[in-house]
């Protein structure tokens, strides 16, 4: 088959790409790369033009002050356009979501129509923020979620603009689009298959794929510290919850000052962030989650032990006794008892760190979740 993926915001699509090539499919990635992370694709649509040169970002950052322009996603969409020309014949193309394109959203529309018009099958990947998942969150029916400090303080809208846009009427508008001309909904964990389902959609649910072949498990060995990493993405910390994570390190930095060691990154380049990520046993990635995200499930796939969403939800959906990662609550003393217990009983951090990596190769197996994309693509 020839399949043509749309959108990276976190090397699913790169690991999906993998697996498909492995199986003998002729596969290309079109995307930004997600800004600083710079994942890999074969088509890039980043917009160095107004973004690598120091003096037409300026010029770019005033006309978006005085006229709300923004020249990155209008550069973008124009790149998309000129590579429009080898987008033709596949026999599956996947949006990551329904901004994948990364433009202004008539813009989108625009393009996807003929992206659609010359290709056959077309399936809409809910693995992040989307409209539907947007407007199911605002009814605050759930424990919590990533709205949450939204709630809480509504001084923090100006801080969830990424997110809010989704359920703007332009944004609506090509979603419904897309919903139109997809053959099926897919969606990679349960944070996106529970809203989804409750606002009445059709999906079908696959995990993410990580590549057990590439990422390697180095078994955990404890010998001095105890090394724990957090990885900061600037835009998303309040969603992420990072504050809860930084004020239990302050209160377990003073608790085993001899007994751990603190690594904190901000907003780096992916190759960079695994790098100084590898050395570390402890892995603190999000508070608001019901299930991980592709971050958590990589570093869980190297043996680490991760706080991050293990809720309720997740144990009984995988059928699962044994913890194979912490469940991180949006509580700083939960956090820090976590913590705590796990500098206290080093044996169990080897032993998470084991039921982690064998879970990912159970339930993320990149192969194996790449034939049931394979079946669901050929059954629509």
């Amino acid at each position: 088959m020839k399949i043509l993926l749309v959108g990276e915001y976190s090397r699913l699509h790169n690991s999906l790409k993998e697996a498909l090539i492995t199986l003998g499919h002729d596969v290309v990635i079109i995307a930004t790369g997600d800004n600083f992370k710079k994942y890999d694709v074969d088509y890039s649509l980043y917009p160095s033009f107004f973004c690598d040169f120091w003096f037409i970002r300026k010029i770019k950052n005033l006309i978006y002050l005085i006229a709300k322009t923004d020249l990155e996603s209008l550069e973008k969409g124009i790149r998309f356009y000129f590579f429009l020309s080898k987008l033709k014949d596949y026999d599956v193309v996947q949006l990551i979501n329904s901004n994948a394109i990364e433009t202004y959203p008539v813009f989108s529309r625009f393009l996807l129509k003929k992206l659609f018009r010359q290709n056959k099958k077309t399936f809409l990947l809910v693995c992040g923020e989307e409209t539907p998942i947007v407007e199911y969150l605002l009814k605050n029916e759930m424990r919590y979620s990533i709205l949450s400090p939204l709630f809480t303080n509504q001084k923090l809208k100006e801080k969830y603009g990424y997110t809010l846009k989704y359920i703007q009427k332009n944004y609506q508008k090509t979603f419904d689009f897309i919903k139109t001309k997809t053959t099926a909904i897919i969606t990679s964990d349960l944070d996106y298959k529970i809203p989804m389902e409750e606002m009445g959609y059709n999906i079908q649910f696959i995990p993410n794929p990580i590549n057990i072949d590439k990422i390697v498990s180095t078994p955990l060995t404890i010998s001095n510290k105890i090394i724990i990493f957090l990885g900061i993405n600037e835009s998303s910390s309040i969603k992420k919850g990072v504050l809860f994570f930084e004020k239990a390190l302050e209160i377990i930095q003073e608790k085993y000052p001899d007994k751990i060691e603190v690594i904190t990154t901000k907003s780096i380049p992916y190759n960079q962030y695994i790098k100084l990520y590898n050395k570390a046993h402890i892995l603190l990635d999000q508070v608001y989650g019901y299930d991980q995200g592709y971050n958590a499930l990589e570093a869980m796939s190297k043996g680490k032990v991760v706080f991050t969403g293990a809720e309720t939800e997740f144990m009984e959906h995988y059928n699962l006794n044994e913890r194979v990662c912490i469940n991180a609550l949006p509580d700083v003393n939960s956090i820090v008892k976590e913590l705590s217990f796990l500098i206290e009983n080093p044996d169990e951090i080897i032993a998470i760190g084991k039921r982690a990596r064998i879970f990912i190769e159970q339930e993320h197996n990149y192969i194996k979740i790449a034939e049931r994309y394979l079946n669901t693509w050929k059954k629509y």
